[in-house]
């Protein structure tokens, strides 16, 4: 029986021959290899060499990403040519700084592909040696769509912002408690308050009126429960005053969760106001049309009526008296349609600025109402203190015409100093105007009423009744205000102020 030495028994029990080990390393290295141009060629990024400024290695997936049909189409290449011109001079740089040893961070670029897309690019670049020379392993990740969803979504955010500062509307935004969480400038401007008086508190502590406490509290319960509300009501200033609104509440979803409540204010106010104003005039159009049916047929009836009676049989009445007759009503038929005329000029005007001649204005009123029964006995006490004046001039001269005219018609008959007094005192801001009589007065039941229309105080009263409607309607339309006062038998005073447009 031979015998294997000891040092060869050992060799065969641990060792292998030298040329199986290199094998299996060699098999070993491959097989990594192997797995790593799998996972290169697989994974989801373009990854490329590139060596001396050219494409040396390129993956499928890089390939895909730059529109070429295979790797192939890429390699050797010079990679500046892939660069937006853009990016060309900062890519170069960061290139070179690799080649010395640097690793360049990821950092947005812009690549322009094979069909000429420009595509948005997230890349980052390694040291590495390619066939011993220096290169550089870059890893590029496609942020295109990425980058177009952000900037659609910066978009809407900015589209939504200026929306929400611009917008001449009042919008507000509560968060899941019902408090402010953000207001634009319209809802400052509407209400008075800034955004520092109002975030964190709820609406109902500021804009809500105490009245409408409740309204406020379901109001925002019914937000909460994401129905879309639509109301008109009213809302109260920093200052006090009240407006009126349209509300629309707007519950803000996300992942089917109420996270928050838009409010949308619409000021309507002065909507409100003409529609106030169309009901007067409503009420106002029913009065005329009544005082048609009577005011001007009964006139014109008792003109037929003498028509019909001068031309009868056997009538030997003088003719110049029913003429006399026919012309008083005649007379009042003139009247009547001059003031409604008058009241329909004042509605419909545009006001006027010019420089105002009080003085005149009253003596040319006096010289045309002196063809009223009475008027050459009234003694007439003018004065006027004051700077220059500057309003409506026809307006004016209407609230004379209808003062004066009154003031003579019913005059007291037991008096023999009739007269009228009129003071105006001019500022910079106002026009302070006395007017006062001292005829037959105005009973108190009576004083409340005058300023309506087709409202007559007196007995001895047979004009339109239009006439102190009208002088009230064009006071409010300068801007102006107007107290009376009277007593019966002694008179009846009117202190008119009107503001003083000098600066215009």
């Amino acid at each position: 029986m031979s015998k294997t030495p000891i040092g060869e028994m050992k060799l065969s029990r641990n060792t292998e021959p030298a040329d199986i080990v290199r094998q299996k390393i060699h098999e070993d290295i491959s097989e990594n290899e192997q797995r790593y141009r799998d996972l290169v060629e697989h994974v989801p990024l373009c990854i490329g060499v590139i060596c001396e400024g050219r494409v040396v290695f390129i993956n499928q997936s890089g390939a895909r990403m730059m529109a070429a049909e295979k790797p192939e189409d890429i390699i050797g290449k010079t990679v500046i040519d892939f660069i937006h011109p853009d990016f060309r001079q900062l890519v170069a740089t960061r290139l070179t700084k690799v080649l010395m040893g640097e690793q360049a961070l990821p950092m947005e670029e812009k690549f322009v592909r094979l069909d000429g897309k420009t595509i948005h690019v997230e890349v980052s670049a390694y040291p590495f040696r390619y066939q011993g020379k220096a290169a550089s392993q870059v890893i590029v990740r496609d942020i295109t769509v990425e980058k177009e969803s952000r900037m659609a979504a910066r978009k809407s955010e900015t589209l939504f912002s200026q929306l929400f500062h611009v917008s001449p509307m009042a919008i507000v935004m509560l968060d899941t408690e019902g408090n402010v969480a953000q207001v634009n400038p319209g809802f400052e401007k509407m209400f008075g308050y800034s955004f520092a008086e109002l975030v964190g508190k709820g609406l109902n502590q500021t804009i809500v009126p105490d009245a409408l406490m409740s309204e406020g509290n379901d109001l925002n319960t019914l937000i909460s429960t994401q129905q879309v509300v639509r109301i008109e009501t009213k809302r109260k200033r920093k200052d006090g005053a009240l407006l009126s609104v349209i509300v629309y509440g707007l519950p803000v979803h996300y992942e089917d969760k109420t996270i928050g409540i838009f409010g949308v204010y619409v000021d309507i106010t002065e909507q409100k106001k003409i529609e106030e104003e169309l009901k007067v005039r409503n009420i106002e159009l029913d009065n005329f049309v009544y005082k048609v049916s009577h005011d001007l047929r009964a006139p014109l009836s008792s003109v037929l009526g003498l028509v019909n009676l001068a031309q009868m049989p056997n009538n030997h009445d003088n003719p110049i008296e029913y003429l006399s007759v026919i012309g008083q009503k005649v007379g009042q038929l003139d009247h009547f349609i001059t003031d409604v005329l008058s009241h329909s000029k004042n509605l419909k005007l545009d006001i006027k600025i010019e420089p105002i001649n009080f003085k005149n204005l009253i003596e040319q009123t006096f010289t045309d109402l002196s063809y009223l029964k009475g008027a050459e006995q009234i003694k007439r006490n003018v004065s006027i203190d004051g700077v220059p004046f500057f309003n409506d001039k026809w307006r004016i001269g209407e609230i004379f015409r209808n003062l004066i005219s009154n003031a003579i018609k019913y005059r007291n008959f037991h008096r023999v100093d009739p007269e009228i007094n009129l003071r105006i005192n001019i500022d910079e801001d106002k026009a302070v105007i006395a007017f006062s009589d001292n005829g037959i007065g105005i009973d108190p039941a009576s004083l409340g009423k005058i300023f309506n229309m087709f409202y007559r105080a007196s007995e001895q009263s047979d004009g339109s009744g239009l006439g102190l409607y009208i002088v009230k309607n064009a006071i409010e339309k300068l801007g102006g205000q107007v107290q009376v006062r009277s007593k019966i038998g002694e008179g009846t005073s009117f202190i008119i102020t009107l503001p003083n447009h000098a600066e215009e």
